[in-house]
């Protein structure tokens, strides 16, 4: 049995440095980092158009263009997780939905705090919406990467959309 490899690099990004870490062409991480990004190696055969298709894909979107990112992806997380960012990956562009709703999306509608839990371990940001998650009320709740993004990068779909 071959197993391949874990590549990890730096994106830069206009809300600041995203490391992307890719299992052959799968992405299993795509997170925002608070220290500066490093220099990136040059990425295997097997990697190079996946990183080069994300990297096309995050330009055009920070350039707020709603886009249907065609990276594969592979989060590793729990069933009731990957329940939850499969849900996620149908918030629409420039909406927002609420834990309560994604929990009724998936069929567990008392579920809304567990939810809520893997939203915080959603391993892919950006590509897997989680910043589209809000409070009930409409607030803007945590965010990995800081409720500053969270709040940039529904603005950059409000705008766009």
């Amino acid at each position: 049995m071959t197993r391949t490899v874990r590549f990890r690099t730096s994106l830069a990004t206009p809300l600041g440095p995203m490391a992307a870490t890719f299992d052959g062409p799968v992405l299993v991480e795509l997170a925002f980092r608070d220290t500066p990004a490093s220099t990136p190696s040059p990425a295997p055969a097997g990697v190079a158009a996946a990183l080069a298709a994300l990297r096309v894909a995050l330009d055009a979107y920070f350039a707020g263009h709603a886009v249907d990112f065609d990276v594969p992806l592979a989060p590793e997380g729990t069933p009731f997780q990957q329940a939850v960012w499969n849900a996620l990956r149908d918030v629409p562009y420039g909406s927002t939905a609420s834990y309560a709703e994604i929990a009724r999306r998936i069929g567990r509608p008392r579920a809304a705090r567990a939810v809520g839990a893997a939203n915080a371990r959603n391993p892919i940001a950006i590509l897997v919406p989680c910043h589209r998650v809000n409070g009930a009320d409409g607030s803007l709740t945590g965010y990995s990467g800081g409720l500053e993004r969270k709040r940039a990068l529904q603005a950059l779909e409000a705008r766009a959309a």
